[in-house]
């Protein structure tokens, strides 16, 4: 941000130089061809001087725009990656409760198998 501020003060500078030369160029005591030729000449280096500045500008600001761009792809795939990590020790959790799980089930279904065959039948009432 702070280059972009100075990029505006320069330009509002340069202009108000452009500005200032003119109206002095206007005021100078000089015959109305030669006034012409110096607002011309004047006006060309101001034209050629924000070109300049422009130009300077759009680099800087495309170059601060893919630092920013490479910033924020090395973070996403960090994160993507942190993500992924997290991911795979979720699911090795989840494999290990499931697993612990299925040998509770079988053991419940055991116990309930002989606690039922070692209850009596009762015969049906008819």
């Amino acid at each position: 941000m702070a280059s972009n501020d100075t990029g505006s003060v320069l330009l509002a500078l340069l202009t108000g130089a452009a500005i200032g030369a003119g109206v002095g160029i206007l005021y100078a005591p000089d015959k109305g061809s030669k006034t012409r030729k110096k607002i011309k000449k004047k006006a060309n280096q101001a034209k050629d001087d924000i070109s300049v500045r422009v130009s300077r500008a759009t680099e800087e600001l495309s170059r601060t725009a893919e630092a920013k761009k490479e910033d924020f792809e090395r973070r996403l795939e960090d994160t993507i990656s942190t993500m992924s990590y997290k991911a795979d020790d979720i699911i090795e959790t989840l494999e290990h409760k499931l697993a612990d799980l299925k040998k509770k089930n079988a053991k419940y279904q055991k116990d309930a198998v002989i606690e039922t065959a070692g209850k009596p039948k009762v015969a049906a009432k008819s």
